[in-house]
Parts: structure tokens; C-alpha cells; sequence
């Protein structure tokens, strides 16, 4: 019977792509080494180990919205999941490699976004937690299936440049907010009422009326 082990070998920005996508090399191993894997197919859970790496004054700022202020993250600074990915494992005997890919957004709204656009620099801790199928041929040569361990999973700490380089060529110089339908059509009308031309003059002009009251 196959025992897979999976191993992150590396990280890179999917930057021509339609869509923004974060790919993960992954490594899949098998024993005994001898046994034909016919088709893997290979599902991740992806979680956030927030708490194994340090942030900087200015990161516990931004990151006030996910885990409160830094007096309270004994309690709230936990691991948080990301995604959930999944691909498919190609024929193979022994070891293979496969790649994993994850959809990523620009939407502040995202908790996951909210937290790799808080990091200025450094690595994201992450937890790989494998599950799937895995295709086989008995001695018989009769097909069979296995279900991957529920204890199958990999560490891996990805460069948080590596998100940003997908979202600056995806989102050049721009960042996207969803507003309440409600709220929106306010703002609509302020910019119709105000005479601007777009969004920024908008922002920018209640900005400042913000500041000028609070002189």
C-alpha cells in the first residue's frame, strides 16, 4: 500500500496569469519506492501560523484589525487559514513533483489579505495539511484507491515579496476596497454633488475635511 510524503521545495508568482496565482512546488514521495502511483488527487488546507515569526511597530498597526492591539495577541494572535488548493499528481514511481496552485486577491476585506499586506518584510510561517485519493494497481493489476493520511503535512515559510511582486504586477500602483451598496451610493453622490472626477478626489477630499476638524 503507497505512503505518501509531501514536501514544499519552493514558491514563485504566477505574474502571466489572467488571474493572480501563487504556485507552490511541491515534492510527493512514496514508499515503498518501487510502487506505481497511477493519479494522485492531491487537496490542501493552507493555514496562516501567525505566531511563529516576529513584526515590526509598524505591521502590529496594520495589524490591529485581525488580532486587536499587541497587549491582547497572547490570546488572539493565533493560526488562521488561508486557503484551501487543490491539483493533480501525474504517473509516477518513487518521487514526482507537482504544482500547487492558490488563487490570490487584492480584496482588503479578505482576512489573509489584511494579513500579508500588513508584512513589510520577511517570511509567512505557513502549514501545508494534505488530503486526497491516491490511485494504485495491486500485485493483480486491479486498480485501487487509498485515501491520503490525515496526518500528511509540510511547513513552509514563503517570502511575503513573493505576494507582492503578484500583486503589484496584477494591481500597478492600486489597492481595491468593497463598500456596502448603501455606503457606495453615497459616495456616489458626494462625487456628483462635489463635481470630481474620480475615486481618489473623492477619498482625498474627505480626508481632508477629516484632518481639518481634528486640528
Amino acid at each position: 500500500m503507497p505512503d505518501l510524503d509531501f514536501k514544499i521545495l519552493g514558491v514563485e508568482p504566477a505574474v502571466r496569469g489572467v488571474v493572480p496565482l501563487i504556485q507552490f512546488k511541491i515534492e510527493v514521495t512514496n514508499r515503498p519506492a518501487t510502487e506505481p502511483i497511477q493519479n494522485v488527487i492531491l487537496q490542501a488546507q493552507i493555514q496562516i501560523q501567525a505566531p511563529q515569526r516576529s513584526y515590526t511597530e509598524k505591521e502590529k498597526e496594520k495589524l490591529n484589525d485581525l488580532f486587536g492591539t499587541p497587549e491582547r495577541w497572547g490570546q488572539t494572535l493565533r493560526t488562521r487559514l488561508w486557503t484551501l488548493a487543490s491539483t493533480t499528481v501525474r504517473p509516477f514511481t518513487g518521487h514526482t513533483e507537482a504544482m500547487l496552485s492558490v488563487p490570490c486577491s487584492f480584496d482588503l476585506n479578505i482576512a489573509a489579505t489584511k494579513y500579508f499586506y500588513a508584512l513589510e518584510e520577511g517570511e509567512v510561517p505557513l502549514l501545508f495539511l494534505f488530503s486526497g485519493t491516491i490511485f494504485y494497481r495491486a500485485d493483480d493489476d486491479r486498480l485501487q484507491v487509498q485515501q491520503i493520511s490525515w496526518n500528511k503535512e509540510s511547513v513552509y515559510r514563503m517570502p511575503i515579496s513573493t505576494w507582492r511582486e503578484l500583486m503589484d504586477y496584477h494591481y500597478p500602483n492600486s489597492a481595491w476596497i468593497s463598500f456596502d451598496r448603501a455606503v457606495f451610493d453615497r459616495l456616489q453622490e458626494f462625487k456628483t454633488r462635489e463635481g470630481l472626477s474620480s475615486w481618489e478626489q473623492v477619498i482625498e477630499r474627505l480626508l481632508a475635511e477629516n484632518e481639518s476638524r481634528t486640528r
